[in-house]
């Protein structure tokens, strides 16, 4: 076993804490882009509005795969801390699964908005949208090329101290990515079809 894989709990601490690092300063990104788009959500230049672009419907299944791919994800961790390596890796695949369908149907909301001239230029309200929305499906999307990294690291290596530290840390990205994104729904989507 290599000394990266027999790492000192001190310095997985330390992995820990740079990682809640990094999500504090990724939560004060996404306030950023929360508060451009509701300062921009008025300003649409005579254009589409949210009620005329948004589909609910099609939004709340988007917000069902993800609260989904949450729970499977908690599958995932529940079987790690019971060492069965096999429905880790199936419950991770079954989470890669419900993230892949969120982003496609994040892509198809996207293409299907530009096709009606909803486009990002057209509108500062539209620029807001499109920059934050889809700066969460990047997140997702890192998301899930992190899920495929760990679901190999596990057939190769097992459910090492290492592997679980890294698991455990996706684990906290993806439920902020879900709280995210209730926040997209609840301040994005919903007042946009009632305004």
């Amino acid at each position: 076993m290599s000394v990266s894989e027999t790492s000192l709990p001190e310095a997985q601490d330390d992995k820990a804490f740079g990682f809640w690092l990094y999500l504090m300063s990724d939560a004060i990104i996404f306030a950023l882009l929360f508060a451009t788009y509701v300062v921009m959500s008025g300003n649409t230049a005579g254009g589409p509005t949210g009620k005329d672009v948004f589909d609910l419907s099609h939004t709340f299944a988007e917000t069902m795969l993800l609260l989904f791919s949450s729970v499977t994800f908690g599958l995932a961790t529940v079987a790690l801390l019971s060492d069965r390596r096999a429905a880790v890796i199936g419950w991770l695949a079954v989470t890669f699964a419900f993230g892949a369908g969120f982003v496609g149907m994040e892509l198809s909301e996207f293409s299907g908005m530009i096709a009606e001239g909803a486009s990002p230029q057209r509108s500062g309200f539209l620029s807001a949208f499109f920059t934050l929305v889809a700066t969460h499906g990047l997140h997702v999307s890192a998301g899930l090329v992190w899920i495929l990294l760990m679901v190999g690291q596990i057939a190769v290596k097992g459910l090492t101290a290492p592997v679980r530290s890294r698991l455990m840390r996706l684990g906290l990205f993806w439920h902020f990515l879900d709280i995210v994104w209730i926040g997209i729904f609840s301040v994005v989507y919903l007042p946009g079809v009632m305004g």
